[in-house]
Parts: structure tokens; sequence; C-alpha cells
């Protein structure tokens, strides 16, 4: 039987990265050992499916020997947390120990603009970095996958209030132009390179969305999705951080929420690849069409519901 492919943070929701990159996997008749942090419902959706799952804690010694052991060819990826660079050489030790041939890292865009005189004021990308030159140094045969700010983990989750409410996206991004990428285009170029690593080591790729614009153009593009006028409402920075604060976010995390805005803002989001295209074969999904999928979320009968 041949080695199973190790896919972390695999019991995301549906539509995060790693859940999608293992259905993506065993849709092509791979094995997959599925790492996931607690053992509950989607745990035995993605058995279900035909996952090998593991139960661990990506900074616990024995659980990445169970997880990597007898596995050639891996993904890392962790959300925004403090603990990141932690997790990250934890699981690099334990990969360097077993032999692992291929170590996809999911990494974060603006790592491309930051060196050991540059960083950002978020503390989640210095963390990306950091990780970053630590698997350099391993040793370890590493693809690094950079993607611009996700669809899914940001405009579904900070937007939908404001468009169901007032028909704005009230963001604090100024006129600075920006690329989503939806987690399901991401995803798909992950699943490429576990597919068929070896081309790739030594490689980085910077996964964005079709275009760059501003927010005044994915207004419009709302309104087409939607079928109603939605426009664009810039919002100062620091408001913005207290009320998520208020909301119960983590510190970490809002302080790179932040960050993000105030980099949005300089315009150090302004970056467009080709790289979805070069991998998948497919042109990533727009800003139009990933509004139109989730149209309910952001329909006025939505919060009521």
């Amino acid at each position: 039987m041949a080695n199973p492919i190790l896919v972390t943070g695999a019991a995301g929701r549906v539509g995060a990265v790693g859940r999608t990159v293992t259905e993506q996997l065993l849709k092509q008749g791979k094995a997959v050992r599925a790492m996931v942090r607690t053992e509950d419902e989607r745990a035995q959706a993605l058995r279900a499916l035909g996952a090998e799952v593991v139960v661990g804690n990506l900074l616990d010694l024995d659980s990445m020997h169970q997880a990597i052991d007898g596995v050639e060819t891996m993904y890392f990826g962790l959300s925004v947390s403090d603990t990141y660079l932690a997790a990250t050489v934890n699981t690099a030790a334990v990969a360097k120990h077993h032999g692992v041939k291929a170590f996809i890292n999911m990494s974060q865009m603006t790592v491309s603009q930051m060196s050991i005189t540059e960083t950002t004021p978020s503390p989640q990308h210095k963390l990306h970095w950091l990780a970053e030159q630590a698997l350099n140094w391993s040793g370890l045969p590493v693809v690094h996958v950079r993607p611009t700010v996700f669809l899914e983990g940001f405009f579904l989750t900070l937007t939908p209030d404001s468009v169901r409410e007032s028909d704005q996206i009230k963001l604090p991004f100024g006129e600075g132009k920006t690329s989503p990428v939806a987690a399901e285009d991401v995803a798909l170029a992950i699943a490429v390179l576990l597919t068929n690593p070896q081309p790739h080591i030594g490689k980085i790729y910077h996964l964005t969305g079709p275009q760059s614009e501003n927010m005044h153009f994915y207004a419009q593009e709302y309104s087409k999705a939607l079928g109603r006028t939605i426009t664009y409402q810039d919002i100062p920075v620091e408001p913005w951080r207290d009320d998520l604060l208020k909301r119960g976010w983590p510190v970490h995390v809002v302080n790179h929420l932040a960050a993000l805005a105030d980099l949005h803002r300089a315009g150090r989001f302004d970056r467009a690849s080709d790289d979805v295209r070069t991998l998948t074969g497919q042109e990533p999904l727009t800003v139009q069409g990933f509004v139109r999928k989730n149209a309910a979320t952001f329909s006025p009968s939505a919060k009521a519901a």
C-alpha cells in the first residue's frame, strides 16, 4: 500500500483548506492521513470519506511522531495563532527525523515583502517569516505556498453584516487594491503539489485571485452578484479593531487583522499572480462568483434565519 499523504488541520469547516485538500486527494484515490485536533463529528466525516484520521496536537512531540511516521509527503497548515512558530518547528523536527521527502508549507504572501531588515506590524506575519526561515534552515524538501487574503476567512466573515443591514461593505481598506483568493483554489493548488511534489521542491508559489482591484470595484461585483446596489464605505482601523475585541476575537488575531488593514491602505496587497492557473489549469474564483455562490449569507433575511 502507498505511503499516506499527511494533511494537518484537516478537520476545518466545510470550505477550509485542510479539509478541501483531504477531499480532493481522496477523490483521486490517494491514501490520506488526516490530522485533527479533536475527535468529533468532523473527524467521523473524514473517516466516512476514506481518510485515516489521527487525533493530535502540532505542539506535542508524541502526536507528531504518530502523524508523520510512515509519511513521505505532507501538508502543513495552521490558522492564525501565537503558537504558530513553535508548531512549525516541532512538526519540522519530526518530519526531518522520519525522512519526509516533500513538505508543503502554507505561508502568507506578505512574507514576500519581508526580510531580516523589513517586517510588518502583524505578529502573525513575523511568525510566518520566521517559520519559513526555520524550514529553509532545516534542509527539508520544502515548497512554500503564499496565498493572499482569503475570501472565506475575511470577506465571508467580516462583510456580511454590513451588506445585509445597510447594503455596504464596511472595511478599513482605504483605496488600496487587493486580490482575495478562494480557499478552494488554494486547496486545489496544494493538492496538485502533494500529488506530484518533486518538480516543485524549493519553489515558492503566490496564490491570488484573478485581479487586484480596490473595494469600490469589489462593491460593484457584490452588486452584480446580489442584484442590488452595494457600496463600499471606508472606516477607521482603530474603531474596527476595538469592535472585534469587544466581540471576543483573540488579541493575536485582531492585531493581525488590524495590520492587514493598514497594509491594504498602504497598497501592500496590490499584487496578482497566475500561479493558481499555472498549478490547477483553471482560473481562480472571482469575487463576483464567490458572492453569488454565497448569496444567501448576504441576504437581509439571513440574519433572521
